[in-house]
């Protein structure tokens, strides 16, 4: 069986090798430009082989190639490995032989790898994600220009009453510019979404788990996708402690000695879009759940409201995860806390 530790980068990759069968070992760079890495790992298809690399950027095509050709492949928590090292030098050919060394030794830090349409459908929720910050950049520059002019109330600009006078306003030249490019960059977004959204409800519709998830209030269907598709399985986590942290909504601590314990902020490790989706639904989580508002109102008079607003998002994600491990919806989630509680 052949061992490889690959140290990747976008252009090239450093690579520590062993054959157990023959005991052969090199250290080499392979090039990826010109195929000289694709043809390397060509030559050992039909033979077993391992390949160890740490998570990184830009591995998709690394990975496609090594699942045709039938090469297993680990990845690495980069943290981990790098613990491991024995000394603070780091160059190429030692991280290579890093990673070689570790997975020989059975100690190789492997992390969980999320399937292809799972990672496919990430990049629905992602892009429409992104499309719909840029949708909202639009409406705040076309908001600051009838604000400018007058034409204060919010909600007025974007009917179409609203909209007819924002575009009969008289402005300067480079003003009205502005509002001409800002007004049909709004109206393409907005066609680019819409199939996005189709294709989106589609998909919410095809999983049990997202619809279940969504009979919390304030967990409409990109909320509800993001958690799943972030996840992926309930199982990977043994507590709730663990999925907040993965998240990134547990304070950071710094305590060390015989001092008192300190908190910090929030770690924001972890999936940024869906710790943002979170805290947006979490305001509305927090009207419909008696406990929750009361919590949110006690840390905005105590703190701020943003970080009221992180607690409840941490509350929710942790339900969430409970709702869909245990196969619970809304209601039956919230008769199950109430009997627990009677007992208690």
């Amino acid at each position: 069986m052949w061992i490889i530790g690959c140290d990747y980068h976008p252009s090239f990759q450093q690579i520590a090798f062993v054959d157990q069968a023959t005991g052969e070992y090199d250290n080499r760079r392979l090039e990826h430009k010109g195929g000289e890495a694709e043809r390397f790992y060509r030559n050992l298809a039909g033979q077993q082989v391992r390949v160890g690399v740490e998570a990184t950027g830009s591995l998709r095509w690394f990975e496609r190639l090594l699942q045709e050709l039938g090469i297993e492949m680990w990845v690495g928590d980069p943290v981990k490995v790098r613990a491991a090292a024995a000394k603070k030098a780091k160059t190429d050919k030692q991280d290579a032989a890093l990673l070689l060394r570790l997975l020989l030794e059975n100690r190789f830090p492997r992390i969980w790898i999320p399937t292809v349409e799972q990672r496919d459908a990430r990049q629905l929720v992602l892009h429409r994600h992104r499309l719909v910050q840029t949708r909202t950049r639009a409406k705040n520059q076309l908001h600051a220009i009838a604000a400018n002019e007058g034409l204060h109330p919010k909600r007025r600009v974007w009917s179409q009453a609203g909209q007819a006078e924002l575009m009969a306003l008289p402005l300067s030249p480079w003003a009205n510019v502005r509002r001409q490019d800002w007004q049909e960059l709004l109206g393409e977004l907005s066609q680019r979404i819409k199939p996005l959204d189709v294709a989106l409800q589609q998909q919410a519709k095809q999983r049990p788990e997202v619809q279940l998830l969504m009979t919390h209030p304030g967990v409409g269907p990109v909320v509800a996708m993001a958690f799943v598709l972030t996840l992926c399985d309930p199982r990977r986590f043994a507590t709730s402690k663990q999925v907040a942290a993965y998240l990134g909504l547990v304070p950071l601590e710094e305590s060390s000695g015989k001092g008192r314990q300190r908190l910090g902020h929030i770690t924001k490790q972890g999936n940024s879009l869906l710790r943002g989706l979170l805290t947006e639904a979490a305001h509305i989580a927090a009207r419909y759940d008696e406990p929750w508002r009361r919590k949110y109102v006690r840390l905005a008079m105590k703190k701020n409201r943003s970080i009221a607003a992180v607690a409840i998002a941490r509350s929710l994600a942790v339900r969430l995860w409970w709702m869909w491990k245990l196969g619970l919806d809304y209601g039956q989630m919230k008769e199950s806390r109430s009997h627990a509680e009677q007992l208690a």
